[in-house]
């Protein structure tokens, strides 16, 4: 177990709460996999997290339950919530997967529920862009 990629995960989940996930935490060629749009490349994952931000009225947060890391491999399951700029409340549950090379991350999949997404989130990103 890598006590730094301990620090990746909480540095990550503080840039996703946040609403900027910056390059200095990713890889160059870092590339993501979302359940609801399958692969996306660096800079669409970053725009969805700066999406995210703007879809909420308080920042979205996160409750973790567990991250284990080890090797170049990290995972985060976690719960989030937040409120909308619509007023509703958004919560949703996580299995954040990592890959992390040299300090930074260079792969990173978003598992979570579809449902809550699609009926919480795509209205409102919808009406954003």
């Amino acid at each position: 177990m890598s006590p730094s990629n301990y620090a990746v995960a909480g540095a990550y989940l503080s840039a996703v709460t946040a609403g900027d996930l910056p390059d200095s935490l990713l890889t160059d060629d870092m590339t993501a996999w979302l359940t609801t749009q399958g692969p996306v490349s660096k800079s669409d994952y970053q725009s969805a997290i700066r999406l995210l931000a703007r879809m909420c009225q308080t920042p979205i947060r996160f409750t973790v339950d567990a991250i284990t890391a080890e090797d170049d491999r990290v995972v985060i399951e976690a719960q989030s919530q937040a409120t909308l700029i619509n007023g509703e409340q958004y919560a949703n549950t996580y299995v954040f997967s990592l890959r992390v090379r040299d300090g930074r991350i260079a792969w990173i999949a978003e598992h979570y529920n579809p449902l809550v997404a699609q009926e919480k989130l795509f209205p409102l990103a919808a009406s954003l862009r």
